[in-house]
């Protein structure tokens, strides 16, 4: 059996992938498996109204927030997870420039699912929490998705 990667290359390699997180400005630090803190920065891009930000922006970033935690804790076993379902509450608008913050964590992992919990909060407004939300992860091998390569590349032959 192969060592699981550390967490900075498999965050290096989830951040090479992941074309949805670069185009809309997110970034990803995990704190540990299982918790991660993702930020962004709402764009005119992001907007539905003049100046208020689209619910789909929070509802994309509260789910990488979730999956995220998810599959932190999820890549220290060699697996990676897809989303389940997962429930979004909007609990206060947001705005053009607002600078955000979602938080997520895991909650419980079993042998087949994943349960995280994050929250967005805006730092710029006295840490107000924008919105809450609850998902669960599937997880499984690394090896059925075609990601076994970029977790475990083949060593060179000299």
């Amino acid at each position: 059996m192969q060592p699981t990667p550390d967490l900075p290359t498999l965050l290096a390699i989830y951040n090479q992938i992941n074309h949805y997180g670069r185009t809309n400005g997110m970034e990803l630090t995990v704190t540990h498996p299982g918790k991660v803190h993702y930020t962004m920065a709402v764009q005119e891009t992001h907007l539905s109204s003049p100046g208020t930000c689209h619910g789909g922006v929070l509802a994309g970033l509260m789910d990488s927030a979730l999956g995220a935690a998810a599959l932190s804790l999820a890549f220290t076993t060699g697996e990676l997870v897809s989303t389940v379902e997962f429930k979004i509450n909007y609990l206060h608008p947001v705005y053009l420039h607002d600078a955000l913050v979602a938080q997520g964590m895991v909650e419980h992992s079993g042998k087949t699912l994943v349960v995280s919990s994050a929250q967005i909060i805006c730092p710029g407004r006295d840490n107000l929490v924008v919105a809450r939300g609850m998902g669960t992860f599937n997880r499984y091998p690394a090896s059925k998705r075609g990601f076994h390569e970029l977790l475990f590349p083949a060593e060179e032959q000299g």
